[in-house]
């Protein structure tokens, strides 16, 4: 159900518009629910909206001709879903598919468009998400080729924890597998792997992060060099 009362501002991307923009906006802003599994888009169709998540978590998936799927990206209330739109091509190879529900919030897509080619605030600030985005997407096709499992696991709980609020991810291993492009097999042994070494708790598709600071340390280069690109490229606090 969606909370009207929700702040649309808890996504930082909307927390950094300066107030001209954001009176612009917002009566053209709207709360919309996230539930699991939703497709926000096809690969090849174009989007009707963006969207902003605030609660929920957006995984940008490739789909081969056979079914399997690897997600090349994650976006939660740091960011936008469909820089397709304001990039120019229209549409993407990609698959966006909620793999954390949530709430969000969209967009028409007209409006962003037309707020784009003012080339004011707006445009850099996308610009500066779309390379940071760049980066995640570089950096997951880097791990997923030298990097074993058990560290690409570590990367993909942290990168879906710092988008979330709280420690807790609600996440069958088959989803994990089907994100991570392996088999539900290998996701098995990585996550017991975790649980021994006291990292994690699992259960029935429930994640509990216990130890945030040894996940970080278990984990590859690739974790800490999307989050330091993050941190540099878009702002922390609210822009005014």
């Amino acid at each position: 159900m969606i909370d009207e009362s929700h702040d649309p501002r808890t996504n930082l991307l909307l927390a950094a518009l300066p107030d001209a923009e954001w009176l612009r906006w917002q009566s053209q802003i709207e709360a919309v629910d996230m539930p699991l599994g939703q497709v926000l888009c096809e690969s090849g169709r174009t989007l009707s909206h963006v969207y902003f998540p605030t609660t929920a978590i957006v995984s940008l998936l490739y789909v081969m001709e056979n079914g399997a799927s690897a997600e090349i990206a994650v976006v939660g209330n740091e960011g936008i879903v469909g820089i397709s739109l304001f990039m120019g091509g229209e549409s993407t190879t990609s698959r966006t598919v909620v793999q954390s529900a949530g709430q969000g919030f969209r967009l028409k897509a007209k409006v962003m468009k037309d707020e784009f080619d003012r080339a004011g605030p707006v445009l850099h600030l996308l610009l500066r998400y779309t390379q940071a985005l760049i980066t995640q997407m570089s950096q997951t096709a880097v791990c997923n080729r030298h990097h074993s499992l058990d560290q690409q696991l570590c990367r993909w709980l942290l990168l879906s924890l710092d988008r979330l609020q709280g420690d807790e991810l609600n996440m069958t291993q088959e989803l994990i597998a089907n994100m991570l492009g392996v088999r539900r097999e290998g996701v098995t042994e990585s996550a017991l792997n975790l649980q021994r070494a006291g990292l994690i708790r699992y259960a029935r598709g429930h994640i509990k992060i216990l130890d945030r600071e040894g996940l970080e340390q278990r984990s590859c280069e690739c974790y800490e060099v999307v989050r330091e690109e993050y941190r540099r490229l878009l702002p922390s606090t609210p822009a005014r």
